[in-house]
């Protein structure tokens, strides 16, 4: 599997990467597993402003920032998009995001993590409801964290006691990356055979 880990906020004072660290240091452990950062901080872009969109514009013109992100986006087998909360959504960066792509994501699975107010809940709601419209094939498993400051270190570092809990934050996240990495393998070996045999698409 090879696996994003997305930070979906570029504001100064970010909680996100700490959650994203912890997110790689993990899956990094796993076997089968390729995993790398993708910070939206790295692939800045105007908002939204194509006249037609982007899944029915056969003339499409991109813009290079744009296709820059749209040619990450396109390497991976399967996803993490790391949100906070903000007033009850996800920032409009991350959001901008997914108004310029069209099928990246279709037939590969995607989770979500959020951290914030009650963990995120909100963000991460509003979250799979966008990656389903992309026709990603949306994990339930999520991993939600309240008081992110104080629980995972710049380096990705989980409070001990936090990691000790099987019910806790961890527990949570080795759940999400197990069911990530079933979907991802049943759905690459899918993906390939409907390459090889066009009619099945």
């Amino acid at each position: 599997m090879k696996l994003a880990v997305i930070t979906g906020a570029t504001r100064l004072g970010r909680q996100t990467p700490k959650q994203s660290a912890w997110i790689v240091n993990t899956a990094s452990q796993l076997e089968d597993v390729e995993v790398e950062h993708v910070d939206l901080k790295d692939y800045p872009m105007p908002f939204f402003n194509e006249a037609i969109s982007p899944r029915y514009n056969p003339d499409r013109e991109i813009d290079p920032a744009v296709q820059k992100w749209l040619d990450k986006i396109n390497e991976f087998d399967a996803y993490i998009f790391v949100t906070p909360e903000y007033n009850h959504s996800i920032p409009g960066e991350l959001k901008n995001v997914f108004d310029y792509m069209t099928w990246e994501l279709k037939r590969k699975p995607a989770a979500v993590a959020s951290h914030g107010t009650v963990g995120g809940a909100r963000a991460a709601m509003q979250l799979k409801e966008i990656l389903s419209e992309g026709q990603a094939i949306v994990i339930p498993n999520f991993s939600a964290v309240h008081g992110i400051s104080e629980l995972i270190t710049d380096d990705g570092v989980l409070d001990a006691t936090a990691a000790a809990n099987p019910y806790g934050p961890q527990g949570q996240l080795d759940a999400l990356l197990a069911e990530l990495k079933w979907y991802s393998d049943v759905l690459s070996a899918a993906r390939t055979s409907a390459e090889a045999s066009p009619a099945l698409v």
